[in-house]
């Protein structure tokens, strides 16, 4: 049970400038903002650039544009000078952090490739491949190519917790990925390690996302705990924009950008009344006003406040 209070609410809206924001960006901004309004909280803005490799600075400023032309605003602001709401300025946080959790516990270098794992890992339920521990008694020199893992204790209790949309959840990560993977071998920090350290330390005490990182839960609730969390944080995933498969609208599909619904003509209203179509948040495109947003969650979740309480 969440020891929050009204008015004590943030949340984040956390993008990976890896491409253009599209559709389903907007719809994650309808419950980001809609579900901060309802629990009179703030939204912070953290960029996740964890993934150096992808990310891309012309992505981060288009971003911010299309964020506050669609009418949301962050509580803070994000200077193109270091930040500690950009995951690409904060190694030596995530690596204090890291060294701080190896005192207690077992961190190990992991030098497996993804390859290897799809060629051996068995899967879970989760359709995750399950780490094995192949290098977790081996000594690795550092020299060498290489990630590194948190082993999970065998006999850690399951994980469960009352998601404020799809009500009560139980899982056990051992299970689902095996030894956390922290950082990978190009030297990026992984998301489940970079965004748990971030949302401690931000002061993120409701997370809302997508149903596609329900899985991630119970993982960042552990290692929250191995960090000195104490009060688990509430969540909130929400159903995703899919294509007429049934897949979820990405970057790698190349949906239809954003920028490119404004250019066309679009107001910031007509596209924010499609995304509340495509996530089912209504039957109909009718345009859609930021302010109304929070009311509109409500009437599609009845019980949202209930269970955040």
């Amino acid at each position: 049970m969440s020891d929050l209070s009204p008015g004590a609410v943030v949340t984040r809206f956390a993008p990976s400038p890896t491409g253009w924001l599209h559709l389903g960006h907007a719809a994650h901004m309808l419950y980001v903002w809609g579900i901060a309004d309802l629990l009179r909280g703030e939204v912070l803005l953290r960029v996740e650039d964890h993934d150096r490799q992808r990310s891309k600075a012309r992505f981060e400023e288009a971003l911010l544009v299309d964020m506050e032309w669609l009418g949301f605003r962050a509580a803070n602001r994000l200077p193109a000078a270091s930040s500690t709401y950009r995951q690409s300025d904060s190694d030596a946080v995530y690596e204090e952090v890291l060294n701080s959790i190896g005192r207690d516990h077992h961190v190990y270098r992991c030098r497996c490739s993804r390859r290897q794992l799809a060629a051996g890992a068995e899967v879970s339920a989760t359709g995750e491949r399950v780490y094995p521990g192949t290098c977790r008694g081996a000594q690795h020199a550092a020299d060498a190519p290489h990630g590194l893992r948190l082993a999970w204790a065998a006999d850690a209790p399951p994980e469960e917790f009352t998601d404020g949309l799809l009500g009560s959840q139980c899982q056990r990560p051992e299970r689902q990925c095996g030894d956390l993977l922290v950082k990978d071998r190009l030297g990026n920090w992984t998301y489940q390690f970079a965004v748990t350290v971030d949302d401690w330390r931000h002061g993120v005490n409701a997370v809302v996302r997508g149903s596609d990182l329900l899985s991630s839960t119970g993982r960042q609730i552990r290692l929250g705990r191995m960090l000195g969390r104490v009060v688990t944080p509430l969540f909130f995933h929400h159903p995703l924009v899919s294509d007429s498969g049934g897949v979820k609208l990405s970057k790698k599909q190349q949906a239809i950008p954003i920028r490119e619904l404004r250019e066309a003509g679009m107001s910031p209203a007509e596209v924010l009344g499609m995304a509340a179509q495509a996530v089912g948040l209504r039957g109909d495109e009718r345009s859609l006003e930021p302010r109304e947003v929070g009311t509109l969650i409500e009437a599609a979740h009845p019980g949202l406040l209930a269970r955040a309480g």
